[in-house]
């Protein structure tokens, strides 16, 4: 598909753009680029394996400027996501691309945006926005159930979804990533080493560039978040076990003075005054009923029940 970019992006043929009237956008798979390449004379020889694309940037020739992006699945971050890569001069940019990635972005753009000075750097920020338009929504629907997941830990940590808050901890971490690259990506456009992008829009990269700042701190405060929620249920899984400690000290200690009292009248001496008396049996079980009670209300005052 070719499009050139006027007030809006008009659909158009190869011979429209390579005629340079206005600026273009052309997205082609890699076997129409190796056909093509020698027609927009970008003095480039890409190897198009867009099996190899690792992550998302671009770097400066002499004639061009050459890039891949790598964006996640928004809906399954743990995928392997799109990739296809591009290529930009001064007069257009050419997207190389085997799935309908990219085509999918610029029908957005075609279909909601209209320009009124319309130049191939708006057309690139609204690119590069299209690619995290939803993100926003994103943290909050994640910072939404990180906020669920505390209140699960702290009404009881064996109840916690800790697979969950570890996809999520992944999600965030791997949107982190792609911020990151974003932002080197958008600073190397405002550099304009070679001068393709007239000064006055430069502003556009700088716009983005911050507002994918604002993303990468906010996802960087999320996992933040994340790392504290593991650490809230790894002390609540400890005041847990120190309760379950306590009780079990308690009732050792309740119990070590009723076993002396056991291993005494378990001894076979003949000469023991409670032997030969009606009250010693009663009198022994109401010694152990004290024992336990005092027991009880000295625990108590400490604040070790």
């Amino acid at each position: 598909m070719y499009y050139l970019i006027r007030k809006t992006l008009e659909e158009c043929s190869l011979e429209a753009c390579l005629a340079h009237d206005s600026q273009y956008v052309a997205i082609i798979k890699p076997s129409q680029w190796e056909r093509e390449k020698d027609s927009f004379d970008l003095g480039i020889d890409m190897d198009m394996n867009l099996n190899e694309i690792h992550n998302t940037k671009v770097e400066v020739n002499i004639d061009s400027l050459t890039g891949t992006f790598l964006i996640p699945d928004r809906e399954n971050m743990s995928g392997d996501g799109s990739r296809f890569a591009f290529v930009l001069d001064e007069k257009g940019i050419i997207f190389i691309d085997d799935s309908d990635t990219a085509q999918g972005i610029v029908e957005k753009i075609r279909k909601s945006r209209q320009w009124q000075y319309p130049c191939l750097e708006r057309f690139v920020y609204d690119f590069l926005e299209q690619i995290v338009h939803n993100d926003m929504r994103m943290m909050e629907k994640a910072e939404e159930e990180l906020e669920e997941i505390e209140k699960t830990i702290l009404d009881g940590a064996d109840k916690a979804p800790l697979k969950h808050l570890n996809e999520i901890r992944g999600d965030i971490r791997k949107l982190r990533i792609h911020y990151e690259q974003l932002i080197d990506l958008s600073q190397e456009l405002e550099e304009n080493e070679n001068d393709f992008f007239k000064d006055d829009n430069l502003r556009y990269f700088h716009m983005f560039t911050n507002r994918m700042a604002r993303l990468h701190d906010i996802a960087a405060s999320l996992r933040d978040y994340t790392v504290q929620l593991g650490d809230l249920y790894q002390s609540q899984i400890d005041l847990k076990q120190n309760h379950i400690m306590t009780i079990l000290t308690v009732v050792t200690a309740i119990f070590m003075p009723l076993t002396l009292i056991v291993g005494w009248y378990g001894m076979n001496f003949k000469y023991m005054p409670e032997l030969d008396s009606p009250l010693g049996y009663p009198v022994v079980i109401g010694i152990s009923i004290a024992i336990v009670v005092v027991c009880l209300i000295i625990f108590k005052k400490k604040n070790w029940l």
